[in-house]
């Protein structure tokens, strides 16, 4: 009997001993390095575990590798570890489809678009010639181009170019005898580009919409090749999820059979536009959500932009004291829409540049939201705000979601379109982010570059990749490095709802993490922009 109690003695010993020191699996361990988890407290780890696809723990190096065993282990060498990066408001369909036309971006003038344009030729007669990217801000005489020299060098081939924004066209004539667009056609004021009794080739907002549309898209395994490129290029620099603005039902469901395959690792928020076949299939049906995508919120215009002096202003422009802008909605269809999206649990993201935009739609927001809520409801962009109307974004829990390089690429001829006074309530992002206590951020790419690192740079530098101004562009409007990191990982997760799976890394969460050979938080700001990515994980594997 004594033999029998001490031999089961013994093996309890034993299992307490192995529960005490049996190491837990992992399928990753990173180690020795500086993590960046973002939680509540702004915590700094050692070492982090993954397994399945989710962060199992963090704590010191020594603590993670006696707890957990796994292979492989990645000595990080000192090196920074950040949640992967969101970006909040994007183009990534666009920006695919993008990379088949003639790059116009940093053109310096219209000579040097044409010459962009040149390397095409030559060109099948009635073949569509293609770019975007141009800006007439950045040419010596800031005018909108014509399409006389367009006619002369591609008479027969349909001709549109895309200004940086989107929110213009340029196109020639037999573009526009294509789309049957006129001096008849039923457009706004100010939407077709008409000087001395001629059109000019500039089409706006609807019309440049129209033309765009007839732009034929390429073939299905042409457009899955360019998606999966464009994820390549947001792995590269980091980013896990996008949040796509403005996207229709198939482009969903492309997104979708891509996931599904395997192929799609990106996570993908997306926001329909409110077309008839997009209610349909989604809207009336509630939102959609899997672990890569998210459909459940509206993308609406109210306006156009401020370098296509579409954006609506309260006053006439500085620069042009004839027009005030272009509103894209009427007010009632706004609210209908509006109505619709709440009573069916979707989210509505609206594009506001102008101070007379964003009044519009804080106003109707408000009728329907009546006051504090968790609805999320979003002015996208929120460029330029009448200093007394701010307190809307508090008064009725409403987010701006904004992109911190506009500032940057804007702040040289800003000023034109405003003037000074104006100028105070532009780029506001410190004051908005005051308003709730957190704010999104993105990059609107491919209007501005894809890079989340320069999004960083420009909220807390409120500087040009050349450094200046000096002291920073409005700079009492910058953010601080904590503000402007959390605007690209938890905030622009919580922008669309999804805050407790991603955009920091804690315990439970998705192990969706960045490696960068350069710490963002402690380096020279002018550093920053020359950081580069390492490493981009999805789930804990590695994607590029």
């Amino acid at each position: 009997m004594k033999k029998t109690v001490t031999l089961v003695l013994i093996l309890f010993n034993a299992f307490l001993w192995m529960g005490c020191t049996m190491k837990h699996q992992a399928e990753l361990i990173l180690f020795n390095g500086k993590i960046y988890s973002v939680d509540k407290n702004n915590n700094c780890f050692e070492a982090m575990a993954v397994a399945q696809g989710k962060i199992m723990g963090t704590g010191t190096s020594s603590t993670i590798l006696k707890k957990y065993a796994g292979v492989p282990s990645i000595d990080l060498g000192g090196k920074t570890v950040y949640p992967g990066f969101i970006d909040a408001h994007c183009h990534f369909l666009g920006y695919a489809m993008n990379q088949q036309f003639v790059d116009l971006n940093g053109c310096h003038s219209f000579d040097e678009v044409l010459e962009r344009l040149k390397s095409r030729l030559p060109l099948h007669p009635g073949a569509w010639l293609t770019g975007r990217g141009w800006d007439q801000n950045l040419w010596a005489v800031r005018e909108f181009p014509g399409k006389a020299q367009l006619d002369q060098l591609f008479p027969k081939n349909p001709v549109v170019l895309i200004r940086v924004d989107g929110h213009s066209v340029l196109c020639n004539q037999e573009a526009l005898n294509r789309s049957g667009i006129g001096f008849s056609h039923a457009f706004k004021r100010g939407e077709v580009g008409v000087r001395n009794g001629q059109l000019t080739g500039i089409l706006s907002e609807t019309a440049a919409d129209s033309m765009r549309a007839r732009i034929p898209l390429p073939v299905p395994s042409q457009q899955q090749a360019l998606i999966l490129q464009a994820q390549q290029k947001c792995f590269a620099v980091g980013l896990c999820m996008v949040s796509d603005a403005g996207i229709d039902a198939g482009e969903v469901e492309l997104i979708r059979s891509l996931q599904e395959s395997g192929m799609l690792h990106l996570r993908v928020y997306a926001m329909l536009n409110p077309t008839p076949e997009n209610m349909k299939v989604y809207i009336g049906k509630g939102p959609l959500l899997t672990d890569k995508l998210f459909v459940r919120s509206i993308k609406l215009y109210a306006d156009g932009s401020l370098g296509s002096r579409t954006a609506l202003l309260k006053k006439p422009y500085t620069d042009d004291p004839l027009i005030s802008g272009i509103r894209v909605i009427e007010p009632d269809s706004a609210r209908t829409i509006c109505a619709l999206a709440l009573q069916n649990g979707y989210q509505v993201n609206t594009h506001c540049i102008g101070d007379s935009a964003v009044r519009l739609m804080l106003e109707i927001y408000a009728g329907l939201l009546k006051g504090k809520n968790e609805l999320r409801w979003r002015i996208e962009h929120a460029q330029v705000v009448d200093p007394a109307d701010f307190h809307w974004f508090g008064d009725y829990s409403i987010i701006p979601s904004v992109q911190a390089t506009h500032a940057t690429s804007d702040m040289n001829w800003a000023i034109e379109r405003l003037g000074a006074g104006r100028l105070k309530g532009a780029y506001a992002y410190k004051t908005l982010l005051q308003q709730n206590g957190w704010l999104p951020n993105g990059t609107d790419f491919p209007i501005e570059n894809i890079s989340p690192l320069l999004t960083f740079y420009a909220a807390v530098a409120r500087q040009d990749l050349d450094g200046l101004p000096p002291t920073g562009f409005m700079a009492e409007n910058a953010l601080t490095r904590e503000e402007a990191l959390r605007s690209i990982t938890i905030w622009a997760a919580k922008a669309g709802f999804s805050e407790k799976e991603n955009g920091s890394l804690e315990p439970g969460k998705n192990a969706d993490f960045v490696i960068l050979d350069g710490d963002i938080m402690t380096l020279p700001l002018a550093a920053i922009p020359s950081v580069k990515v390492i490493a981009t994980y999805i789930d804990g594997v590695k994607v590029h």
